[in-house]
């Protein structure tokens, strides 16, 4: 396996090289995506704010989530190819995740490499602090592939969490801006929008309580989605089951008071949800953002700290919200008496000092690295 790496690696820097021949454009910005086969919305969101700040620009997106099967990675094959041509002609290059071809060739001076990540914070650990673990990567793989190595920028959330996005992407020369995400800004300016439009969708629905379960992903380990249906009485509550994109539910079970909506995502589905049930997952950040009750249902706590890790144990942020067994959650909710005050608390630590900005700031940066200037960690900005 080292060998074939090693060999891979070779060759795209031969190809890279000749690609380097090509001029840079001092307009250009390239979005590189494997969370996502369409664009994600913060690029979205980031490039409408670019749109609006300034003509001109030249935009590309390539956006391939690897699916199963020589097809899917031939397909990637050519992404990869396609990446490489426009980081070599462009001034920025903008991920939501690691991207190969970002990290493992030499680029030119001129490239900035911006990682914004796909979270709003890091609740669960990830990326080089798991190398090594049963969720993780092997980490001889991972320093062959360089795992984000070349990151000259990397959004973070809030400022307690700085030291995890650190051990995330490891001890490199890259500068920690405190923005968040622009699905923050999407949260807040569409709360309203996105009930109206589901509401309106689905009618009888109105009036019910809704319960939204969004677990993380689970590498290697049990989901165990039966659990929860089982325990949610149907006449009191409507349950929607929404899985991480690059996980399959297993097993489901017709059942009126059950919803999946394959139509909606989470983002917009935590509007209409009176609680928010997850585990070790962000998607506990974006229901802060809207103060949207959250309890962690963490079936398998033992096994996830011994195996992943966390950052951020619910059991300590969130007090007396964080349950082992699922019948326990759902008498926890038939009592209606959810502590606000916690949920607040959890705000002010966990979330970014000025919500509802993040793609203004982005786009800044963006512009800011276009015109050949520096931003420093506290948001200075150097240069030109």
């Amino acid at each position: 396996m080292g060998f074939a790496i090693r060999l891979l690696k070779g060759v795209l820097a031969l190809i890279y090289a000749f690609m380097k021949l090509l001029p840079v454009k001092d307009n250009k910005i390239v979005f590189c995506s494997r969370q996502s086969s369409v664009v994600p919305l913060d690029f979205a969101l980031i490039q409408e704010e670019l749109e609006k700040r300034q003509d001109g620009l030249c935009v590309v997106n390539i956006c391939n989530r690897i699916g199963k099967g020589a097809g899917a990675y031939a397909s990637f094959a050519v992404d990869t190819l396609k990446s490489m041509k426009h980081m070599a002609t462009s001034k920025v290059c903008v991920l939501d995740t690691y991207w190969p071809a970002a990290s493992m060739l030499n680029h030119k001076k001129e490239l900035t490499i911006i990682q914004i990540w796909h979270a709003i914070g890091k609740i669960k650990k990830s990326g080089m602090i798991t190398a090594g673990t049963k969720t993780g990567r092997d980490p001889k793989i991972a320093a062959l592939f360089n795992m984000h190595e070349k990151n000259d920028y990397i959004i973070a959330g809030a400022k307690a969490f700085d030291q995890f996005y650190r051990d995330s992407f490891g001890d490199y020369d890259y500068t920690l801006l405190n923005y968040g995400l622009p699905r923050i800004d999407y949260l807040i300016n569409n709360e309203q929008a996105n009930r109206e439009r589901f509401f309106e969708e689905n009618p009888e629905l109105e009036g019910r309580t809704i319960l939204l379960y969004a677990p993380t992903f689970r590498r290697g380990m049990e989901a165990r989605w039966r659990d929860i249906i089982d325990v949610v009485d149907p006449e009191k509550y409507t349950l929607i089951i929404k899985n991480h994109p690059t996980q399959r539910i297993e097993g489901e079970r017709p059942a009126e008071h059950v919803k999946y909506f394959d139509n909606w995502e989470a983002v917009d589905l935590l509007a209409v949800s009176d609680y928010v049930i997850t585990d070790y997952s962000a998607i506990a950040l974006e229901a802060a953002v809207l103060r949207k009750k959250t309890l962690y249902w963490v079936y398998d706590y033992d096994a996830f700290v011994a195996e992943n890790g966390l950052n951020v144990d619910m059991f300590e942020s969130m007090p007396g919200l964080a349950f082992k067994d699922a019948a326990e959650m759902m008498a926890f909710i038939d009592k209606n008496e959810y502590p606000m005050e916690r949920l607040d608390a959890y705000r002010q630590k966990y979330l970014p000092e000025d919500l509802g900005h993040s793609a203004e700031k982005i786009a800044q940066l963006i512009l800011d690295t276009l015109d050949g200037k520096t931003v420093e960690g506290n948001g200075t900005v150097k240069g030109n």
